[in-house]
C-alpha cells in the first residue's frame, strides 16, 4: 500500500514543481520588477544578520593583519638597529681618523687646498652626439666663470669648463673623446688618468702593471697639474677586462639639469688663465 502511495506523492511533488517553475517564469517575465523587489526585501531583511555574522570574521582578519604588521615591524626594527650600530661605528671610526689627520696635519705643517666658490648654472643644451660630448650651461664670464674650473652635480665631477662667453660656457664631459683627468684609485692609491671615449664609461691610463685595481674602487681627483682640487669624486671602477680599466661615473647624464662650476683659484702649469697672462706680459727683459 505505501509504494504505490510513494510514488503517487512524488509525482505529484513532480508536478506541483513544474508548475511553479513555469509560473515564475512568466511572472519574471510578466512583473520583472516584483521579484526584484521580494528578492532585494529578502536582502535587506538578511542583511543585518549578514553583518553580524561577519563581524567575527572582519575581527579575526584585522588581528592577523596587526600581527603580520607588527613582526615586519620588528624585522624593520632590528634591522634599523643593526643599521644604526654599523652607522655608530663608522662615525667612531671617522671621528678618530679625523682625530689622527688633524695631528698628523699639525706635525707636518699640512697646507689644506684653497676652499672654492661655486657658480650654479642651468643646462640649457645638450651638445652632445655621435663625436662630442659637451654641454651649455647658462652662465659665463660676467657670472666670475673661467676656462678650467671643474663642474659638478649632486653626485660627482661630470667635467671641465672649455669655453666661456659672456653669459654662457662651454663644459666637455669626461667621456668625451678628448677629456683627460688626473685621477687617483682610492683603494690602491694608484695613479692614473682617465681618459673618455665617448662612450658611458671611460677608462684609465698609464696604469702600472702590478697595480691592485680592484671592482668598486672609487675614483677622484688626484690634483695633478694644479688646475683642479684633489678629492673630488667621479664614480667606481665597474669593469677590469682586456679593454682595460673601466670607470662608471656617478653622475646620471640622462638628468643633467643644473651643474655647479667651482673656482679653486688654482693656477698650475696647464691654467690657461696662467697661459693668457704669461701671453699678455710677454718675456721679461
Amino acid at each position: 500500500m505505501t509504494a504505490p502511495l510513494r510514488v503517487a506523492a512524488h509525482r505529484v511533488a513532480f508536478a506541483g514543481l513544474v508548475a511553479i517553475s513555469l509560473m515564475l517564469l512568466v511572472v519574471s517575465r510578466a512583473e520583472f520588477g516584483v521579484l526584484e523587489q521580494a528578492r532585494m526585501a529578502t536582502v535587506d531583511f538578511f542583511a543585518p544578520l549578514h553583518r553580524f555574522l561577519s563581524r567575527p570574521v572582519d575581527a579575526i582578519n584585522e588581528t592577523a593583519l596587526e600581527a603580520r604588521t607588527l613582526l615586519d615591524l620588528r624585522s624593520e626594527n632590528q634591522a634599523l638597529r643593526a643599521e644604526v650600530t654599523k652607522l655608530r661605528n663608522w662615525y667612531d671610526a671617522a671621528q678618530r681618523l679625523d682625530a689622527e689627520n688633524r695631528a698628523l696635519r699639525d706635525m707636518l705643517n699640512y697646507a689644506p687646498p684653497p676652499e672654492g666658490n661655486q657658480i650654479t648654472g642651468r643646462v640649457i643644451a645638450d651638445a652632445g652626439g655621435s663625436y662630442v660630448r659637451n654641454v651649455l650651461v647658462s652662465v659665463g664670464a660676467d657670472h666670475g666663470v673661467s676656462k678650467g674650473q671643474a663642474a659638478v652635480t649632486g653626485e660627482g665631477m661630470v667635467g671641465r669648463v672649455t669655453e666661456v662667453g659672456s653669459q654662457t660656457s662651454r663644459v666637455l664631459l669626461i667621456t668625451d673623446l678628448n677629456s683627460k683627468v688626473p685621477v687617483i684609485v682610492e683603494g690602491s692609491r694608484e695613479r692614473a688618468v682617465l681618459a673618455g671615449d665617448n662612450s658611458a664609461v671611460p677608462k684609465l691610463l698609464y696604469l702600472r702593471q702590478e697595480a691592485q685595481i680592484q671592482l668598486g674602487d672609487r675614483v677622484v681627483t688626484s690634483g695633478h697639474g694644479g688646475l683642479l682640487p684633489p678629492g673630488l669624486p667621479i664614480g667606481v671602477v665597474s669593469q677590469i677586462s682586456e679593454r682595460g680599466v673601466l670607470v662608471r661615473p656617478y653622475a646620471d647624464w640622462q638628468r643633467l639639469e643644473h651643474i655647479r662650476l667651482l673656482d679653486y683659484g688654482l693656477t698650475g702649469p696647464f691654467d690657461p688663465r696662467a697661459k693668457l697672462e704669461l701671453k699678455a706680459t710677454g718675456p721679461q727683459p
